[in-house]
């Protein structure tokens, strides 16, 4: 197995990531290891899809059994280095590998099965579980203060909360009536909802899905809080849709009680931001990718 690599990382190289015979017109990276017992450097071809801003790796091992070496490697030692290729030039950085689990480890799988049908039969050769793993690159020249971005994304929350609000009292304030011809107030704040809700959901499937778990992997003792604010996630989503009702009320509702429900719901969500941010803003500012 080892000469056999070792003849794919050569062509790999010398073609710039392309390789022929049963690689061919597979997406491929060299992924180098840190070895858990032997502390030395140690490069793989892996078969390997982009998501986003991240890559993904599968440890399907053709099947096999067990897990390949790389896979143990990388749990004990998550920086790994990245060779990816166009044909034209190689490009080598530097990740941080993070394993992923429960309902997304099997979306990704499912969804690398749909694009190489090769890897539904890997499954079934196996009773484990193949595992998949993200590599999110680190570049610290580029780094950017993760804490720093949550805040930033929690006062964007924040400020449309407010003119959500602000849209209320104004209605209240003038004694514009709930409903009024074309967008009116209700068409304002349903705009306003749909703008919050959004950024919202997609802010909690961004913390659940990949801050979280590389903060669990970088500060292991933050486990039991992290599992704390996954659970307020589900409850804030339920708070979402009490949003949405609300909003959906604007027309025939009564403006007061409408702006007292809506400042109860902000009153909750900045209680989970600030929670957020008192427990996580340190750990995610030393934490660079």
């Amino acid at each position: 197995m080892s000469e056999w690599n070792d003849k794919i990382i050569e062509e790999f190289r010398a073609n710039a990531g392309v390789v022929g015979g049963p690689f061919e017109g597979t997406p491929l990276i060299l992924l180098t290891t840190t070895g858990a017992r032997t502390g030395a450097a140690r490069t793989n071809p892996v078969a390997c899809r982009r998501d986003g801003d991240r890559i993904l790796v599968f440890a399907s091992y053709a099947g096999a059994p067990r897990h390949p070496d790389w896979y143990h490697n990388l749990l004990a030692n998550p920086t790994v280095t990245v060779e990816t290729g166009d044909g034209t030039a190689i490009e080598t950085f530097t990740a941080t590998a993070v394993p992923l689990s429960g309902e997304e480890r099997d979306r990704m799988y499912a969804r690398q099965a749909e694009l190489a049908p090769v890897f539904a039969d890997y499954q079934a050769r196996t009773s484990r579980v193949i595992p998949v793993v993200a590599l999110y690159r680190r570049d610290r020249e580029r780094a950017r203060a993760l804490g720093d971005e949550l805040v930033r994304i929690h006062d964007g929350l924040r400020a449309e909360m407010a003119a959500l609000l602000a849209a209320v009292e104004d209605g209240l304030a003038t004694g514009s009536p709930m409903s009024l011809p074309g967008r009116g107030l209700e068409g304002a704040l349903r705009e306003r909802c749909l703008s919050f809700c959004t950024a919202f959901h997609e802010h909690h499937v961004n913390e659940n899905e990949r801050g979280f778990p590389l903060l669990e992997r970088a500060f292991p003792g933050l486990a039991p809080t992290l599992d704390r604010l996954r659970e307020e996630h589900v409850r804030l989503a339920g708070i979402r849709e009490d949003l949405r009702t609300a909003v959906g009320e604007a027309g025939t509702g009564d403006p007061a009680a409408l702006k007292d429900r809506l400042t109860r719901l902000s009153a909750e969500l900045e209680a989970h931001f600030a929670r957020e941010e008192e427990q996580l803003l340190t750990a995610l500012n030393a934490l660079q990718i």
